[in-house]
């Protein structure tokens, strides 16, 4: 059966289900059964109503929830972010959703696309991006490719949930534009072109109402305005600080999870009868549920696959192409084989594994095996160069730093307690480069990192993030040129933290939040790179950047029209890419707009537009790059929808948000 003949033939048997069900089975669909079966929900056994399982995600497929089975971990959310390969990020949707069926679960909760608001966020291994664009760009194919299979993907977490520091009880206080213009927009647009069967509501309070019952954001936007056909459910515990059961019936939460507190059968009775919420509302609520579990049912058939060969061979090229080479002195790397007799690798991710249960929280997965750096560069040098202890008398050095899943580094619950490395390590990288000039440092880690302590004495900075179970292997991989760094960074690097937008006052107000925990969004729509610009710094790295082990021209820019209506689906630039090295490589080339003649305060640029191109050596490839009229818009408080202005719009195209190689421009009339 077609997903489309799935969706069609579930609607209609969910009426009819619908139809048959008493009051109090209605209630019971509403929450899981209790404590011993936190990940499902409860069956109802005289119509033949199975339960619907989940699981965590979005590394791949969650110990815990899994019913402790063991499966590809796959590198963090970032890393394939970092790749801006759209087409991989659809291949981990895939592999995941394969994952998913062979363990006996219907749903995915993931992918996980709350921006990233601060570079201190505990989850931000988790999410993809600063930016709404590069978001949504890649996390509609990983929907696509899960729901493909015939697994719901649980989009997560709507909405505004940018921190986890006082996340349960958090108020995130954001005008109207930046609330739809940088941290719904990612949501709008999955859901409009990826249908997802389901929405995790977040713990944190939106302009006053927490996310489970917030019926501005789920009832309103969500459901009515862009269409929202799937169910919404709540994060693990989400409800406990909502006052009220018909909040939730009303504000549009179809699924209470782990276990009821306002969804408890009297609770729920009391409030029916004391006309707090409606039979029809209930009703959209269970039909809206029972349409999903149908569809997950129609597929049940399909088999999946586990620790495949196929599926860990995908986490190792996510993981080498999602590697950003940050710094490369005097083109140290890529180092070879034979010009080298000695290597000493020190540090400590060097032996590193990441793959324990729950260890950073609710995404930890655990696999069959996991290669560290250590095991990945003696599998690469054995037998060819000696590893040594001595840094000194090596010909290089390699310091594996970053951070780990622990508390007040990158982890659920809690979020980092600095920008910088911890002096420990400082202190390795810098004794390390002293008594060495041809030290790397590998940064195994899943956000932005402060290095002005030690940037300038190194010559190679390598950015891994968190590489997944065949991580050790793609890191000597890159580190030998067997295969190329071909990731773009897709979060700005501040030099210091005082740099970023929600840390520039140091005012409590903006982050974490002020004695009664609200958070104040005052930056607006200058997130991340935006803010950067707007306010002229100077990055640390920018977003969009990555250096190559070879090099690229852009020549021959056309576009395919001069002028446009705002009404026009899309327009397209086309350019010559050719690689001027001697090695094969990718190149990402992006395209950011400028509104010229804007009514209202833009930024001074916003990416619309990007392709990643694979080139031998000397190759010339003709690409072309798809930019929307929609993706120009802004969102306009007075209508309160998106609009695209008469007049010009400047379109640069370059290989970051700093590096500008070419520049047109489109008129709207």
């Amino acid at each position: 059966m077609t997903t489309i003949g799935a969706k069609q033939v579930s609607g209609k048997k969910a009426f009819e289900i619908l139809s048959k069900l008493t009051l109090d089975e209605k209630f019971q669909l509403l929450t899981s059964p209790g404590f011993r079966r936190i990940y499902v929900t409860k069956p109802i056994k005289r119509l033949r109503i199975p339960s619907f399982r989940t699981t965590d995600g979005p590394l791949g497929v969650a110990y815990h929830s899994s019913g402790f089975k063991k499966c590809t971990r796959f590198p963090a959310t970032i890393s394939v972010a970092s790749t801006w390969n759209r087409g991989l990020a659809r291949a981990m949707g895939v592999a995941m959703a394969e994952e998913v069926r062979a363990v006996g679960r219907h749903m995915l909760l993931a992918p996980g696309i709350n921006i990233a608001r601060t570079p201190l966020n505990g989850r931000t291994f988790e999410y993809f991006s600063e930016d709404p664009y590069l978001t949504k760009e890649l996390a509609i194919p990983f929907v696509q490719g899960v729901q493909s299979v015939g697994i719901g993907a649980c989009v997560k977490h709507y909405a505004a949930n940018n921190q986890e520091i006082d996340r349960r009880s958090c108020n995130a206080i954001i005008a109207e534009r930046p609330l739809h213009e940088i941290y719904l927009r990612a949501f709008r647009e999955v859901v409009k072109e990826a249908d997802p069967w389901a929405i995790m509501g977040c713990y944190n309070k939106v302009n006053g109402v927490y996310g489970c019952e917030n019926k501005y954001l789920i009832k309103d936007i969500l459901m009515d305005r862009w269409g929202f056909k799937g169910f919404v459910m709540s994060d693990w515990f989400a409800t406990r600080p909502i006052e009220t059961t018909e909040g939730c019936i009303n504000g549009g939460l179809s699924l209470e999870m782990p276990i009821p507190s306002k969804y408890k059968r009297k609770r729920l009775q009391r409030s029916l009868k004391d006309g707090k919420f409606s039979v029809e509302s209930l009703d959209d609520l269970v039909y809206r549920f029972l349409r999903v579990l149908l569809m997950a049912q129609s597929f049940e058939q399909q088999s999946g696959s586990r620790n495949s060969s196929e599926h860990q061979n995908l986490a190792r090229i996510i993981a080498e192409e999602g590697m950003v080479l940050l710094k490369n002195h005097g083109n140290l790397l890529p180092l070879s084989l034979d010009e080298i007799d000695s290597i000493a690798l020190v540090g400590r991710n060097l032996k590193k594994k990441f793959g324990g249960f729950l260890y950073g929280g609710s995404s930890a997965v655990k696999p069959p095996y996991e290669i560290t750096p250590l095991e990945g560069l003696k599998e690469k040098l054995k037998g060819k160069v000696k590893i040594l202890s001595n840094v000194s008398k090596a010909d290089i050095a390699i310091v594996f730093a970053g951070l780990n899943h622990n508390k007040g580094e990158d982890s659920e619950a809690s979020d980092r307690a600095k920008l910088e490395l911890p002096t420990e390590q400082v202190e390795l990288i810098t004794t390390t480069a002293a008594n060495n000039p041809n030290t790397v440092v590998v940064l195994i880690a899943g956000s932005p990192i402060a290095m002005r302590e030690w940037i300038n004495k190194v010559p190679v900075v390598l950015d891994a993030w968190y590489p997944g179970m065949e991580g050790g292997r793609a890191i000597a991989n890159v580190l030998f040129g067997d295969a190329e760094p071909s990731g773009r960074l897709p979060i700005t690097f501040p030099k210091k933290l005082s740099d970023s937008p929600a840390h520039s006052s140091r005012e409590r107000r903006h982050y974490p939040g002020d004695d009664e925990k609200n958070v104040f969004y005052d930056e607006g729509v200058f997130i991340g790179y935006r803010w950067f610009d707007e306010k002229e710094i100077e990055p640390l790295f920018p977003f969009g950047f990555g250096l190559s082990y070879t090099g690229f021209e852009y020549e021959n820019v056309l576009i395919s029209k001069e002028s446009a209506s705002a009404n026009d689906d899309s327009l397209e630039i086309q350019l010559d890419v050719i690689n001027i090295g001697d090695r094969p490589g990718a190149d990402t080339i992006q395209v950011y707009s400028r509104d010229i003649q804007s009514s209202i305060v833009r930024p001074p640029q916003e990416l619309v537009g990007f392709e990643k191109v694979f080139l031998k050596p000397n190759e010339r490839k003709t690409i072309s790059i798809q930019v929307r009229a929609r993706d120009l818009a802004f969102y306009d408080v007075e209508s309160h929808d998106w609009k695209v202005e008469q007049g010009e719009f400047q379109l640069k195209i370059g290989r970051s948000s700093r590096d500008i190689k070419m520049k047109t421009s489109i008129l709207f009339d």
